[in-house]
């Protein structure tokens, strides 16, 4: 099935928004070199995690200034109309300055682990500070102006915390301990960034590796023959292709771009609005950063703090990201019926034969879960999961010119070989160009971590939350998440994540909270923050995609994540809804929570079975959906009931579907 794609004003407005300024395309012979250069950097990284493990902290100022270099070439310092030129002169400056700092590390290891006793010399501080320059630079060109200002904000907050009152207040910083703090392995290079040196790029080679296989092309088939023909079946297929691609993706704007160019025609060629088509599309996508086995960047970062296994961070976030997108399943049926939107005819479908034939295409995906669930490292299992996906690629490629173009054995073996080495090739420098906006924001998000942590910062925002705790714990989580969301707005989630983690998660633990119910909470609300107004990017993609008005393809998407925004609660309130307790624990919670789900999907919508509620009912709906996702039992008993009868008497008075549809909205021209 041909897909249908945006024109290149629609690509341009997405990239504006993830990144801070359109990419250089550099022109022949530097073209080729920074390929070559991004493919080494990628292959350095796995050749050091597979193989043969270096020094720590020099493969963390590797990532990161090696990382920055690549970075100073492709990505121009501010927006400009003439993209296809040579790397400037300013910037082999600052890419200069970036490979630099690494040698630094690798020529004077023990000297830097010597003087780490005996105090800083002069060659370490102009390294640390040219090094927290140049990240401040790197992260603005890559991930925009809002994580620069952040960093930049709390190390004035170094300089001026002697004059602030309150909890702010500390006694101050010495310059030279300030700029190693920062900097090496409570700073820059510290955990952050060495979560990004190892984790994180594994799974995003892994991701690339996918996409060159046509894997999303495949799920998005797959969703396609599940659920395409239902009621409003092609908004349906955005929710599954959100599970099934986005569980595997790292970015909510990255899984806007790779499946919207095939969801959101689809849906606008059914009936849907654009804003409507827009909101579905960023919402499903948002929401592949909390579904396991991936679960976005800011997991790993999650089990490196906590110390714990990966496997069982995945196992927490099952049963949120099944809520999660039950409400979007929800909201898509409900407005479907709404709307009297239909499904897709059988012939445009793709036929189950073909897709069982190409069921080995899911199998880099089912051997990863397979060896997470066996206790293997993330990173060792995304290495089975690339040569699964490399085994893949050949194969396909050797039958498609040897048992269909008729090549011949020898030829076509060597034509797939080719073929297959070309599409390594691409791979390996085209996740170079996904993971460093990730490297910038790590390292950045490391600065504020090493703000907190010379300061003490942290330690009095948590007796600050205690204090609040102590009026209403509510209150307390309330706060947390306002901070999740703040930090959140245009900024990456995983660099919300970890500056709200570090600013906000000691607090939440010492209040009682479980740290990893703590940490899960700071993490679902820094992920919903790519669909909450003011800033979201998910949505402003989305609508620059159906090229729908932002504003309205926000409100929507807010509205189809209403119920979303309730589940951290639910596991604060629940623990069992991390999967933590037994089966008989666990079960009845999840159930409710569905339950509830729906009644508030159906109280939002203003629609429930056949036929719409009035303001009356929405409120009862909403009332029984609230009750059944607090984990009481007279509160869930009390749900059940309400909601039991509403459902029947809704039932009775709209007993046939389609007796009532409400009309179009109109929508304005672009």
């Amino acid at each position: 099935m041909a897909q249908t794609r945006p024109n290149d004003d629609v690509n341009t407005e997405i990239e504006d928004l993830e990144f801070a300024s359109a990419r250089r395309e550099l022109p022949g012979l530097q073209g080729m070199v920074w390929r070559a250069a991004a493919t080494a950097f990628v292959s350095f990284h796995l050749w050091i995690l597979l193989v043969q493990p270096v020094d720590p902290t020099v493969s963390r100022a590797i990532h990161v200034f090696f990382g920055a270099a690549l970075g100073f070439a492709l990505f121009a310092p501010r927006a400009s109309t003439n993209l296809v030129r040579p790397v400037p002169l300013y910037d082999w400056v600052l890419i200069g300055l970036s490979l630099i700092i690494p040698f630094h590390y690798i020529f004077d290891a023990d000297g830097i682990e010597m003087r780490t006793f005996m105090g800083p010399n002069l060659q370490d501080l102009l390294v640390a500070g040219v090094g927290i320059l140049l990240v401040l630079e790197f992260a603005r060109r890559t991930a925009g102006l809002v994580m620069p200002l952040i960093a930049v904000t709390f190390i004035a907050y170094c300089f001026v915390g002697p004059w602030m009152p309150g909890i702010l207040f500390h006694r101050g910083v010495a310059f030279d301990q300030l700029l190693v703090e920062l900097f090496n392995n409570n700073g820059v290079l510290g955990t952050i960034v060495q979560v990004s040196a190892s984790f994180i790029i594994m799974f995003v080679v892994f991701a690339t590796f996918l996409q060159k296989s046509n894997a999303g092309e495949y799920f998005n088939d797959v969703a396609l023959a599940l659920v395409g023909r239902l009621r409003g079946g092609p908004a349906k297929v955005t929710v599954l292709s959100g599970i099934m691609f986005g569980a595997v993706s790292g970015s909510a704007v990255a899984n806007v771009v790779a499946s919207g160019a095939f969801t959101i025609p689809m849906m606008r060629r059914v009936g849907y609005d654009r804003a409507t088509a827009g909101a579905i599309e960023a919402t499903s996508s948002t929401g592949g950063q909390i579904t396991p086995p991936v679960m976005g960047a800011g997991a790993f970062i999650m089990a490196e703090v906590l110390g714990i296994p990966y496997t069982e961070i995945a196992l927490a976030g099952l049963i949120p990201a099944l809520l999660f997108y039950w409400a979007n399943y929800t909201h898509c049926d409900l407005n479907a019926r709404k709307l009297g939107i239909r499904g897709l005819p059988r012939d445009e479908l793709p036929r189950w034969t073909t897709i069982l034939r190409r069921l080995y295409m899911a199998s880099p995906l089912i051997l990863l879960i397979f060896m997470l669930v066996q206790g293997f490292s993330p990173f060792r299992a995304a290495a089975w999961g690339i040569a699964a996906t490399l085994v893949i690629m050949i194969v396909t490629s050797l039958v498609h010119r040897v048992w269909l173009q008729r090549q011949g054995l020898f030829t076509g073996t060597a034509s797939a070989v080719i073929e297959t080495v070309a599409q390594i090739y691409d791979a390996l420098h085209g996740s170079m160009k996904e993971v460093m906006q990730l490297i910038a924001v790590c390292a950045a998000a490391g600065i504020v971590a090493g703000v907190i942590g010379v300061t003490g910062v942290g330690g009095r925002f948590a007796s600050m939350l205690l204090d609040v705790a102590g009026a209403s714990s509510l209150l307390a989580m309330v706060f947390a998440m306002l901070v999740a969301i703040i930090l959140g707005m245009g900024v990456p989630t995983t660099a919300a994540y970890a500056i709200a983690a570090a600013v906000v998660a000691p607090g939440l633990i010492r209040i009682g909270v479980e740290p990893l119910v703590a940490h899960m909470f700071i993490f679902y609300f820094a992920i919903l923050s790519a669909i909450t107004p003011p800033v979201a990017l998910a949505s402003f993609a989305a609508a620059s995609m159906a090229r729908a008005d932002m504003w309205q393809t926000s409100v929507i998407a807010l509205k189809l994540g209403l119920a979303t925004f309730i589940v951290p609660y639910m596991f604060w309130l629940s623990p069992a809804l991390l999967a933590q307790g037994s089966l008989i624990e666990i079960a009845p919670a999840l159930i409710t929570a569905l339950g509830g789900v729906w009644f508030l999907a159906c109280a939002t919508e203003g629609w429930m079975l056949n036929g719409p509620l009035n303001p009356v009912l929405r409120f009862v709906s909403g009332s029984a959906g609230f009750m059944m996702m607090i984990p009481e039992s007279m509160t869930d008993l009390t749900g059940i009931t309400i909601g039991v009868a509403l459902f029947l008497w809704q039932r009775r008075a709209y007993p046939v579907e389609g007796m009532v549809t409400l009309p179009r909205p109109v929508e304005r021209r672009s």
